[in-house]
């Protein structure tokens, strides 16, 4: 070696391993972190130097943040630049939450029914589905070259939705047999793991072997089965315990996605969860589980319909809101949910401009209507595309999550732009700021340490996925590195106004190459697709 790429000279270290920050300089070179230690400058051999200088001085400088759960499959194909994860300090993003993920494909797969069903993924029409495979869907990834890191779960969706389709029925063992190849493929294509999400059709069909029999080929091959519960309403104790007793049969490694309990009736529930997770951890199972630090989500608003009334697909579900007994029912089961209509907000709905960032409730009253009505509408004109952000969370469960040793920090956010097709409706602000809000207000309030917090949103999320090479500041490492000022570093995104990027961010670096300089994007596309076992392309 005759240079260093870069040298970040006179910051406080926060390495990412959850000890205390210490004064160390910290040398680049290749993409990799070569050097930490203090006053490396001087002691440069005569025929080395370093290409570039930052000067952190009164900054800390901490790895990239590793956003183990967001829905950014297909926003990065249409804004590669990333610019909501990145001047947040994100570097690495795993996809295909939930569920909804667009790959593996089967042979004779309804494309553009899996395409409707994962429409809250899909923010630009223009962006073809060129892939079949996993492997050919993370080579599209690639090929945008996105500013950051991007590793991917299989989607339990398209698996089910390519195989059995979008009807209320278990899969034949003969397909069920091919949905286990098809996973099994996808992971040793580098997939780190596999996602269900049992809240959507038709997902939301699929029972205990079924679930069983996925979580052994996840479980062989030593990846990630993460969950979007069946319920996070008054059933959620039984949601937990069902993946609980699923990771107790096969010994699959679990995350439980965005841990929360909503409606004030079921507050204090999400303690009950954590007791039931400490117990699984104490006899050897190995869950965890991830949460954002908001007390509201965002998900399709089709989530609030009956499963029956999801079977189908996107189109039938649809055509089926305009049958009055369906209606009747629909009407009935929103008669006792736990969250309101008060307490439900419209932030994305193409072509309906004048429904964003108004509750169903307003709605309903600025028309004279009834909001139950307003919703079907919605729904009927829409279907999966029309996302909501929902509150009825307790502050208290929020604590309890992010300080539990088991939790990692996701933002369950998408990378987006200002401005193109990801500029569009009223995105939930954790895409924005999900991480200096953790900082600026969970550190401050006392729930965590600066070390803690850090910890939690970059090696112990890595670790999670399988990333081995990422989330620490050490020799060895890749190069994914943020610069902060921790006096300014504030979240500036709101829930009425999102696309705000934060303060305090004065670089950010993604393979060695400053993708933030000034708390301005440079242009570059330096970010990896990352394969099983953390290998980048």
């Amino acid at each position: 070696m005759t240079g260093w790429d870069l040298l970040i000279t006179g910051g406080v270290v926060v390495d990412g391993t959850g000890t205390d920050g210490f004064r160390a300089d910290v040398a680049v070179a290749d993409g990799v972190i070569v050097a930490v230690g203090p006053d490396l400058g001087p002691v440069l051999p005569d025929d080395t130097h370093a290409t570039r200088t930052i000067d952190a001085s009164g900054r800390i400088v901490c790895p990239g943040f590793v956003d183990i759960h967001t829905h950014s499959d297909l926003t990065l194909l249409s804004a590669p630049l990333a610019r909501s994860a990145v001047h947040q300090g994100v570097t690495t993003v795993v996809v295909g939450n939930c569920g909804l993920g667009v790959a593996p494909l089967a042979d004779g797969a309804d494309v553009a029914g899996i395409r409707a069903a994962v429409g809250y993924l899909d923010l630009d029409p223009a962006v073809e589905w060129s892939w079949r495979d996993w492997a050919g869907y993370a080579d599209a990834v690639a090929a945008a070259r996105p500013s950051v890191n991007v590793a991917g779960l299989v989607g339990h969706l398209p698996l089910r939705g390519g195989v059995v389709g979008f009807d209320d029925r278990p899969p034949t063992p003969a397909e069920l047999a091919r949905m286990c190849e098809l996973l099994g493929a996808a992971l040793d294509e580098g997939a780190v793991g596999l996602s269900t999400g049992l809240m959507y059709a038709p997902l939301t069909f699929s029972r205990t072997d079924e679930l069983v029999a996925l979580a052994r080929v996840v479980a062989d091959r030593d990846a990630l089965f993460a969950w979007h519960l069946r319920d996070y309403s008054d059933d959620v104790v039984p949601a937990v315990r069902e993946a609980l007793e699923v990771a107790a049969a096969t010994g699959v490694r679990t995350q439980l996605s965005h841990l929360t309990a909503v409606g004030k009736r079921n507050w204090g529930s999400v303690v009950t969860a954590l007791e039931l997770i400490d117990a699984a951890r104490g006899e050897g199972l190995d869950v965890a589980v991830d949460m954002y630090p908001y007390l509201a989500g965002n998900a399709p608003l089709a989530q609030r319909l009956p499963a029956s009334v999801q079977a189908g697909g996107d189109a039938a579900m649809r055509a089926r809101l305009a049958d009055p007994a369906v209606l009747d029912q629909v009407r009935a089961h929103w008669a006792d949910e736990a969250v309101g209509w008060d307490e439900i907000t419209i932030n994305a709905a193409p072509g309906e401009p004048e429904v964003l960032g108004h509750t169903v409730a307003d709605l309903a009253a600025a028309r004279g209507a009834d909001p139950d009505a307003v919703a079907v509408e919605l729904l009927a004109r829409q279907g999966n595309a029309v996302s909501m952000v929902a509150g009825g969370r307790d502050a208290g469960d929020l604590v309890a999550v992010l300080a539990h040793p088991a939790s990692v920090i996701g933002s369950d956010g998408q990378a987006l732009d200002t401005e193109g097709p990801t500029g569009t409706g009223i995105p939930h602000p954790r895409s924005y700021g999900c991480y200096p809000r953790l900082l600026g207000e969970y550190v401050d309030n006392g729930s965590l340490t600066l070390a803690e917090a850090i910890h939690k949103g970059t090696s112990a999320a890595a670790a999670r996925v399988g990333v081995t090479d990422r989330g620490i500041v050490a020799d060895g490492y890749a190069a994914d590195i943020v610069v902060l000022d921790t006096e300014t570093f504030a979240d500036r995104a709101t829930y009425a106004d999102p696309r705000r990027h934060p303060d305090g961010v004065d670089a950010v670096i993604v393979n060695g190459r400053p993708v933030v300089d000034h708390g301005r994007h440079t242009g570059a596309r330096s970010g990896h697709v990352l394969r099983t076992k953390g290998q980048g392309s």
